[in-house]
């Protein structure tokens, strides 16, 4: 049997943490599910530890303050591997990820296991978003055409948080040495995986854009995704490791 683990990295999302909870472990028999929270002052950690008291797959990782999204999904990546699971979900808490698509994912990681990284994709045939600004998509479409220009990996939404990791491939990746925060861990991810010889399946997903909360995006976030693909796409033209 797989053991699965879905893991959800929060920080103020009192108005979300129960309903995807709930959702999550509706349609997943069996499987585990770790919330990684940044000290969120809302009481999202609070929600946790109190369905944590009827339901022994939830489990929670409290961090002292906010942190980043990278260095949660590293610690959690390390605590999946030290559990012996076998498969690691990423997700996020908002409502933009639907457990749905989730399921489809499943069935194709599931359908071959010889896939490594399955990825819900806005950007391939099927995929789409909700609620998005035509600005906000336009800049998603075209930040990904640059990442698969200049890494050559082939993949469509390389900032894709919606993922399903095989434990293989994560033993084959060097965590320690995966150092960026905000969406550009998932490129680094994806490049990271790419030149381990993962196989990499896109999966078309519906992203919705969230209704509670304030979205964690930001011009930083979106600049330190640029200049990491330059680095990185410079060096592979020039064959530095």
């Amino acid at each position: 049997m797989i053991r699965r683990l879905a893991v959800i990295p929060t920080y103020n999302e009192e108005g979300n943490i129960d309903l995807i909870l709930s959702q999550l472990f509706t349609a997943l028999s069996g499987d585990e599910v770790l919330v990684i929270d940044d000290g969120s002052p809302d009481g999202t950690a609070s929600i946790c530890k109190e369905l944590m008291l009827t339901n022994p797959r939830l489990h929670l990782i409290e961090r002292k303050k906010k942190s980043g999204l990278g260095s949660a999904y590293r610690m959690a990546f390390l605590w999946a591997l030290d559990q012996g699971f076998d498969e690691v979900i990423e997700m996020d808490a908002d409502g933009s990820h639907q457990v749905s698509d989730l399921l489809r994912m499943m069935d194709v990681k599931t359908m071959d296991p010889e896939i490594d990284l399955v990825i819900g994709s806005r950007w391939i045939k099927g995929g789409k978003t909700i609620n998005w600004s035509r600005s906000r998509e336009r800049l998603s479409r075209i930040a990904n055409r640059y990442v698969r220009i200049m890494l050559g990996m082939g993949v469509h939404d390389s900032t894709a948080g919606f993922r399903i990791y095989s434990s293989r491939i994560l033993r084959k990746i060097d965590l320690g040495h995966i150092r960026s925060e905000g969406y550009s861990f998932q490129i680094e991810m994806t490049r990271a995986a790419h030149k381990a010889g993962a196989v990499i399946r896109e999966v078309p997903i519906t992203f919705k854009e969230r209704v509670n909360g304030v979205s964690k995006m930001s011009k930083k976030i979106v600049i330190e995704a640029m200049f990491l693909v330059t680095a990185w796409g410079l060096k592979r033209v020039l064959r530095v490791k």
